[in-house]
């Protein structure tokens, strides 16, 4: 899974724990921290590429640079 990967190989040294849940009928929700960051269901369409890591870096590493930057 690419979103798995982009978040470890670049921030690696801050995340204690990355889960990925399934859900039923194709669900695909995001979350850090409990909070909600990205979801299928209500953006009616499957994220594009790159597009969990650009908010995750919005929200949460805008003052922490990538792993081995």
């Amino acid at each position: 899974m690419s979103d798995a990967r982009d978040l470890l190989v670049n921030y690696q040294h801050i995340l204690a724990e990355l889960t990925f849940v399934t859900g039923a009928n194709g669900v695909y929700d995001v979350a850090v921290d409990d909070e909600l960051i990205y979801s299928k269901k209500a953006e009616g369409r499957h994220r594009n590429d790159g597009e969990i890591l650009e908010i995750f870096e919005e929200r949460y590493a805008q003052d922490v640079p990538a792993y081995g930057t």
